[in-house]
């Protein structure tokens, strides 16, 4: 396995300048974002699919430095109620799926996107609970008439383009668990499959390694993110685990009243935990990057990137068995 990062950490510095932050850490391969909600700092797919000498010039920023692109990421939703939003997504994950395939990238890294509760709504709606009724007719009109219907274009779209996609499964979104993710991709095929970010599961309560086990006699897990999640027993037991006070984007003291906080991976399950995770990536045959994203409010960005790629170092197999 290689070690990764997303791009995004380094937004604030020209791509080039990111590059050697990040090489100079010993990492070996760079996800790097194209547009939708993480922005098009570093790389905008839609100028790069129609510029060839720009495409030539990033890759050599990425080839000369001895790192691989694991992936590009659009996160967004393309299944937004008001249509400008929607259209934006949609076309910045069709210029994406474009540009992986010149350059060669196998993955494209996407959210399932969240419609809203009907034709005329303007907002999205996640629903989270069967009862009133209404919350159950809600929800299987966006599956039937939206999410399905979209995804199943959109994987035959990727397929004959040779790309994969990998939907985070993310709270928010219709995809947010096992559960969610195998019924698109039994849906709309095997072009689907997961962006496997344990973070998102710890705080729901889910078995991150029987997850893994589940995705990988799918042949599901197209790629991994390394973020943890820290979650404090004391407000857990007072108020659950679903929690909308601010997060990474919040002030630190809002971190302890919190019922879970994203931290750095071993700042929040352990050491032990990451090991087993990465055994069980292992044993279902995944042997791609593993990519550290960084949402920690605790921790610098450099300390926390260098913490991160500091336990994969002593984690990860090096060499095949």
């Amino acid at each position: 396995m290689k070690i990764g990062v997303f791009t995004v950490l380094y937004r604030d510095l020209p791509f080039e300048a990111a590059l050697d932050k990040i090489v100079a850490q010993g990492v070996e391969a760079v996800e790097v974002s194209t547009g939708n909600y993480a922005g098009t700092d570093h790389c905008d797919a839609a100028e790069l699919v129609g510029d060839e000498a720009a495409r030539r010039r990033f890759k050599e920023a990425v080839d000369s430095r001895g790192l691989v692109i694991s992936g590009f990421s659009q996160h967004g939703n393309p299944l937004h109620p008001r249509e400008e939003v929607a259209r934006t997504a949609h076309e910045t994950w069709r210029a994406t799926v474009q540009l992986a395939e010149q350059l060669e990238v196998p993955v494209v890294l996407a959210f399932s996107g969240c419609p809203g509760d009907g034709p005329a709504a303007t907002n999205p709606n996640w629903v989270t609970f069967p009862w009133p009724d209404e919350y159950t007719e809600i929800l299987e009109w966006q599956w039937n008439e939206r999410v399905l219907p979209y995804w199943t274009g959109e994987a035959e779209y990727a397929r004959a383009h040779g790309v994969n996609i990998a939907i985070e499964m993310s709270p928010g979104f219709v995809v947010y668990n096992l559960e969610t993710l195998l019924r698109l991709r039994r849906a709309a095929g095997p072009a689907i499959g997961v962006n496997f970010d344990p973070s998102h599961l710890f705080w729901q309560g889910a078995d991150v390694v029987a997850v893994i086990n589940a995705l990988g006699r799918e042949g599901a897990i197209f790629h991994v993110h390394a973020k943890d999640t820290y979650l404090n027993r004391a407000n857990v037991m007072l108020n659950g685990v679903l929690d909308t006070k601010p997060g990474t984007a919040g002030p630190r003291e809002a971190v302890a009243a919190r019922s879970w906080t994203f931290r750095t991976i071993g700042y929040g399950q352990g050491e032990r935990t990451w090991r087993e995770i990465v055994s069980a990536l292992q044993a279902n045959g995944y042997d791609g990057v593993v990519s550290i994203e960084h949402e920690d409010p605790l921790l610098s960005l450099d300390e926390g990137f260098a913490k991160a790629v500091e336990l994969l170092q002593r984690i990860l197999p090096r060499e095949p068995v």
